[in-house]
């Protein structure tokens, strides 16, 4: 083992994926764990499945992916939460619109221009071949000021979470606020796609924090136990996927998986024995 994670650590592609994915799981476990509670977890589903169509956009125009895509990724955040909150298409079908009607105009861009090539296979799936030193300081710096509005907002998030109407009534700015933890994770989302891949990085969004939320009760606890399951799956999901060739984004999640079964009989158990 020893001798492999020297092996990996050789290699530019493997250091820049670790300074990549380290701190896009950890944004990702900490705005998954509200996104969960407040039932928009389908939001970073529809999020990601409009990056596809935006960064095939991006690919069919050649212009740079993750800079063109961050501002429409945040604008596409703010309109959905607009759609959910004051349209008549609410829920689940407004969610439902935005995913498949981003990938249908992606599968267009890309079948009108280049065709299904290796940069757009390696979006939709992820490769950590493809992430490229100016993607590294751009994923460091935005994943770094997503952590920080988190922490600095932190009382807020939690008041929004639990009670909306009561953190309304005691002065919160409660629109404000989600569309904080919306355009942080679209900017999560973007930072993602290049390693788990666009049709995978919202398992990364939701599964730590369910895992979490099997043994943990309070919100802080809960916090804390998914960005520790997080960084756990996502470097031993780098681990397999260096050692057996396989695809990185679904190694990572297959991991995910496995920790959420392994803490569902965990907290199955607590619940037997409590």
């Amino acid at each position: 083992m020893i001798e492999l994670i020297k092996g990996m650590f050789s290699f530019n592609f493997m250091v820049r994926a670790i300074l990549v994915g380290v701190p896009v799981a950890l944004c990702a476990a900490l705005l998954g764990v509200s996104l969960v509670l407040k039932r928009y977890s389908m939001i970073g589903d529809g999020l990601s499945h409009f990056g596809f169509g935006v960064l095939s956009v991006a690919v069919a125009l050649n212009l740079a992916p993750l800079a063109f895509s961050i501002p429409i990724m945040i604008l596409a955040a703010f309109a959905l939460l607009r759609i959910r909150e004051s349209s008549k298409i609410k829920g689940d079908a407004a969610t439902a619109i935005i995913s498949t009607g981003s990938l249908a105009v992606g599968i267009m861009a890309i079948s009108l221009s280049t065709g299904i090539n290796a940069d757009v296979y390696s979006y939709m799936f992820g490769s950590i071949l493809a992430m490229s030193k100016g993607d590294v300081w751009l994923s460091l710096c935005l994943s770094s000021l997503v952590l920080i509005l988190f922490i600095v907002c932190y009382n807020r998030i939690f008041a929004i979470t639990f009670d909306e109407a009561f953190a309304q009534a005691t002065g919160t700015r409660t629109n404000l606020y989600n569309f904080l933890i919306a355009i942080s994770t679209a900017i999560t989302i973007v930072l993602g796609m290049r390693m788990i891949g666009t049709l995978l990085i919202s398992a990364l969004i939701v599964f730590p924090a369910l895992s979490a939320m099997r043994i943990c009760k309070r919100f802080k606890n809960v916090v804390i136990c998914a960005a520790v399951i997080s960084v756990i799956c996502l470097l031993s999901g780098l681990v397999i996927s260096y050692a057996l060739a396989t695809p990185t984004g679904a190694s990572i999640v297959v991991v995910n998986i496995i920790f959420f079964i392994a803490f569902s009989l965990a907290g199955f158990i607590k619940s037997r024995v409590n």
